[in-house]
């Protein structure tokens, strides 16, 4: 992956239905991608109290 790009895929599972976690490197915002054939979804992660899951920025 090129240092240059903004997402970041940090968790993958599954073959045909695909779970991964993707982070925004500009904002720490997570994002949760799930496909299941030729379907598929992307949402912002939220905690448990509906907030977005931001990880550490970290620069390098």
């Amino acid at each position: 992956m090129k240092n240059n790009e903004r997402f970041e895929k940090v968790y993958s599972q599954g073959a045909v239905n695909v779970t991964e976690i993707w982070v925004d490197k500009e904002t720490g915002v997570n994002y949760i991608f799930h496909a299941s054939g030729y379907s598929g979804g992307l949402s912002p992660l939220l905690d448990r109290d509906g907030k977005p899951v931001i990880s550490a920025i970290t620069n390098g």
